[in-house]
């Protein structure tokens, strides 16, 4: 039961990711995101509902649009399977609430759906475009410090007021990347991501943050290296590499594992 429970949670999750799809697509580009039919990239053609099915859809036309012929991009499927897994970790994370309080269960998952999803949005956005979108990272920074002021616990009132480490963890985090985006006028990082760590400080609080940054840069490093071995493209110094996708990768980790900075030096004693 419990397994068909988290099936129909990933099953959402891809239907959720095909709209953050198109929220990826039209951000920024003067199109509704809530209005106007979904259309082929290539030939215009708006599609019908039987070719919005996520996943399914895709492999059922062997990845090509039904007119066309021309290859739909594998970030479609992609972001629909990621955000389905994202859904199943983060119900599957809070699970213990469920059997004190259902309330709190759905509150909980709703919320880190929500910041998880805006998440997927910066990364794959990130990826396309190599800016941070500053409207939604914003919004990122807004709700990730409203999450300081909740209980995640299953005992006590849901909400309180956070400790002085909860409140001081994103500015924190952030200030060394301001100041390294300010003195280096951009050149090594961007100001966008200063602000996204902003938000992954308050999100995941000091310790776990901190850990979260460092796994970022392990996880970026390793990334560089492959894409320099394997792109056929020159890769040099001033080759721009989008670095919130492993911003993100890296807080979903700590998150799910609950891993912190204490983790990391037990790993190295």
């Amino acid at each position: 039961m419990t397994t068909l429970i988290f099936v129909f949670i990933f099953l959402f999750g891809t239907i959720i990711g095909s709209f953050l799809n198109v929220v990826i697509y039209r951000f920024n580009t003067g199109r509704t995101i809530t209005r106007g039919r979904s259309i082929c990239m290539t030939c215009g053609r708006s599609l019908r509902w039987y070719e919005l099915i996520p996943v399914f859809s895709y492999l059922i036309q062997g990845g090509k649009c039904r007119r066309c012929s021309s290859k739909i991009s594998k970030q479609y499927p992609l972001v629909e399977i990621g955000t389905g897994l994202i859904f199943v970790i983060i119900s599957f994370k809070f699970l213990p609430v469920l059997f004190f309080s259902f309330l709190s269960y759905v509150f909980l998952v709703t919320l880190f759906v929500i910041i998880f999803s805006l998440l997927m949005v910066i990364s794959v956005y990130d990826l396309r475009h190599k800016i941070i979108p500053e409207k939604l990272v914003y919004t990122f920074i807004a709700i990730s410090f409203f999450s300081i002021f909740i209980n995640p616990s299953m005992f006590g009132p849901a909400l309180g007021w956070p400790s002085l480490s909860s409140l001081i963890s994103g500015p924190i985090l952030a200030l060394p990347f301001v100041l390294l985006w300010y003195f280096s006028k951009g050149y090594l990082m961007g100001l966008g991501d200063g602000k996204l760590i902003l938000g992954i400080g308050w999100l995941l609080g000091l310790s776990s943050g901190l850990f979260s940054v460092i796994l970022s840069f392990w996880i970026g490093s390793v990334v560089s290296i492959i894409i320099m071995i394997f792109s056929k493209k020159k890769i040099g110094m001033k080759t721009e590499i989008p670095f919130a996708p492993f911003l993100i990768i890296s807080t979903l980790i700590t998150f799910f594992f609950s891993f912190d900075i204490f983790s990391l030096i037990r790993l190295f004693s």
